[in-house]
């Protein structure tokens, strides 16, 4: 094969897999204009109805009447700490979950998917999977949800597991982190490996404690993850663990000319990592740039990969900053851009085309800044692969909502091209 050729098939490989680049690759992959972003929205006392609440924000700038504009909300009610959704595997269902005491609820989003439905609530979580806390991750699998758990019910602490359900709801198994990595948090799966990384956090005793109080408690510092856990993914079996020092976060695989790769970032250290496969299919973790001063604790809470593999967002909640990295040689990333966001920056997610880029402002209820700085926000960005261009925002104080955490975009076009089994009223295919 030319050089030419070989070129050309990579670059095929990647605009293939072009999607949300944190969603799982078990998902139907839609392109172009997003129609909605679904934003998983933490509740405020006092603040509308003070719940937790899924919103629908207009997106499609063809659409005047509701572009950069709050569509629908769905309370679920109480406060929960609202945090992480995913799709499941038809892209039909999202699953979403609280920190607090692991609530989850599924809303259906494809009859009408400028107006979700809650059509399911999990409340046995705990129960389920024998102690398992902080349901964070929602991972799609063929028919089934893989989530991460953040803590236990036993002392509330890092030790923790990963749990499987059906589409339906139903329990299958908990898989417990070795003992030597105890510490969850993501977890992505590479299916032409057979390999899965999960990364490390914290337990509920600090993720639910005031961030000042956790980061001035010498003891509470020490008691972050400090690992990454490499597994056979059909077998779930843990088979490597790797040192990456700063608390791992968000985990993002690349395709590589010889060996897939993956980006994560350290929450404590402000360091970006790259995780890379060696020819004896063993992995090393090496950290490869600094973010930002760690004496500040910009804290990289989240951070988004380009569909090309190109480009590298990542926000840093406590400047408020994204900064844009190209990663092409991924020993070597390269800043090229950096726009201050807001006061705060939570979650960041490119669109599948790579045209936009949107950013919320929280993180968790108790590391939210306060007073002035406390802007809770849903910002979209134009990115032409050389800077950020505001498009539009999104007061969510203003809206009486709360504050607005992952991000989850739909398409109106793709659901009308899909048939599901079931009850009536359900979408059909298009003529």
């Amino acid at each position: 094969m030319t050089s030419a050729a070989l070129t050309a098939l990579l670059l095929g490989l990647a605009a293939a897999r072009a999607d949300e680049t944190c969603l799982s690759p078990y998902m139907p992959k839609i392109m172009g204009q997003e129609d909605y972003v679904y934003v998983w929205t933490l509740g405020i006392e006092g603040v509308g109805d003070g719940s937790d609440k899924l919103v629908a924000i207009g997106a499609n700038p063809a659409d005047a009447a509701h572009y950069g504009k709050v569509i629908s909300s769905v309370s679920v009610g109480g406060r929960h700490e609202a945090h992480d959704a995913g799709f499941t595997d038809d892209r039909r269902y999202l699953w979403a979950g609280g920190l607090d005491d692991s609530m989850i609820w599924v809303f259906d989003v494809a009859p009408a998917p400028a107006h979700p439905k809650l059509v399911r609530t999990i409340a046995t979580f705990v129960k389920d999977s024998g102690g398992v806390v902080g349901p964070h991750t929602f991972f799609a699998l063929p028919g089934r949800m893989l989530i991460t758990g953040l803590s236990n019910s036993k002392d509330h602490g890092g030790r923790t597991a990963l749990v499987e359900y059906d589409n339906d709801g139903k329990f299958i198994r908990t898989l417990w982190l070795p003992d030597k990595a105890p510490y969850g948090y993501d977890a992505r799966v590479q299916p032409r490996l057979n390999r899965m990384l999960t990364s490390s956090f914290t337990g509920w005793n600090n993720y639910m404690a005031p961030i000042g109080k956790v980061m001035n408690d010498a003891q509470a510092v020490k008691r972050f993850g400090n690992t990454m856990v490499v597994w056979d993914f059909h077998a779930r079996k843990p088979i490597q663990t790797l040192d990456v020092r700063g608390a791992p976060l968000d985990i993002r695989w690349a395709l590589g000319p010889r060996h897939d790769y993956a980006f994560t970032t350290t929450a404590l250290t402000s360091k970006l990592w790259l995780v890379e496969q060696q020819d004896d299919g063993s992995f090393t973790a090496s950290a490869v740039a600094d973010i930002a001063n760690p004496m500040y604790i910009p804290l990289p809470a989240d951070f988004s990969l380009s569909a090309d593999d190109r480009f590298l967002f990542v926000g840093t909640f406590m400047d408020g900053t994204c900064r844009v990295y190209d990663v092409s040689d991924p020993h070597e990333p390269k800043l090229v851009h950096e726009r201050k966001i807001g006061s705060q920056v939570g979650m960041v997610s490119e669109t599948w085309d790579g045209k936009r880029v949107y950013f919320t402002s929280s993180l968790l209820s108790k590391w939210d800044k306060k007073g002035k700085d406390n802007e809770q926000f849903l910002k979209a960005y134009a990115w032409d692969e050389k800077q950020l261009t505001p498009l539009f925002a999104v007061d969510f104080l203003k809206e009486r909502l709360g504050r607005p955490h992952t991000m989850r975009f739909g398409q109106e076009r793709f659901y009308k091209n899909q048939i599901y089994g079931g009850e009536a009223g359900r979408p059909a295919a298009a003529p």
